[in-house]
């Protein structure tokens, strides 16, 4: 049988079931989720404190229950929990949404949701090195790696633009001056949520082919020179 280091440092009164255990857990889980509640909502996503509070609440009560109704009953079924993964996930789905650049939003979030429900089990079983790794991973992946994708992103050779014309027209203007940069478009959609705001708004997907190009420019001095064209209201990366 593995024992739980930090289970083994609190005392024996942590891995059983009574009223200390319980208590202490449903404590460990609202702290623990309000962190991560906090990082998401600093931020200005769809869930935030409560949200996140709540779903790993929600899953250390539900793994409470299942040990509980398995120690009375002499069972080794745990549905309520994998019940709670299931409809954890399926709540995760509702923070999708498609912004105005036709771009599917809130994925990390949404994980970050079923991952906090998991988490939840996890205290409420007591796996408590298992619950204390996931979390600090989990913080560090959502505070401090979306710096590091940036700089991966930004030196990719492949990237999407957003961008605004003042006429329909210009687009083949635009398009021969990516050709003559050494860049590649993979494709080209117009959004249509713009529709009849007088401008020509286009989701473009870019390579960038030169070999030059692809050693000593970043995506965002690129689009710098290309914002400079007269006939380009706006352009950005997205």
């Amino acid at each position: 049988m593995i024992t739980d280091p930090i289970a083994t440092l609190l005392g024996s009164w942590s891995s059983n079931l009574n009223g200390y255990s319980i208590f202490f857990r449903i404590v460990l889980s609202v702290l623990l989720s309000s962190l991560i509640g906090w990082e998401r909502s600093s931020k200005r996503h769809s869930a935030g404190f409560r949200t996140f509070m709540v779903v790993t609440l929600s899953g250390t009560v539900v793994m409470l229950v299942d040990l509980y109704i398995n120690s009375t009953f002499g069972g080794q079924f745990f549905i309520l929990s994998a019940m709670a993964i299931v409809s954890a996930a399926r709540i995760a789905t509702r923070t999708l949404y498609f912004s105005s650049r036709n771009q599917i939003m809130g994925l990390t979030t949404s994980v970050s949701l079923w991952g906090s429900c998991i988490l939840g089990l996890a205290i409420g079983a007591g796996l408590y090195t298992i619950t204390a790794i996931t979390f600090f991973t989990m913080l560090l992946c959502l505070s401090k790696l979306p710096y590091l994708e940036f700089f991966l992103k930004n030196r990719s050779n492949h990237f999407e633009i957003h961008l605004e014309l003042k006429n329909s027209l210009n687009l083949q203007n635009f398009v021969s001056t990516i050709r003559k940069l050494g860049l590649t478009i993979d494709a080209i959609e117009m959004n249509p949520a713009y529709a009849n705001s007088g401008l020509s708004v286009y989701s473009i997907a870019i390579s960038i082919s030169n070999e030059e190009l692809k050693k000593y420019k970043t995506h965002k001095e690129i689009i710098e020179a290309l914002s400079t064209l007269d006939y380009i209201y706006h352009i950005e990366e997205i």
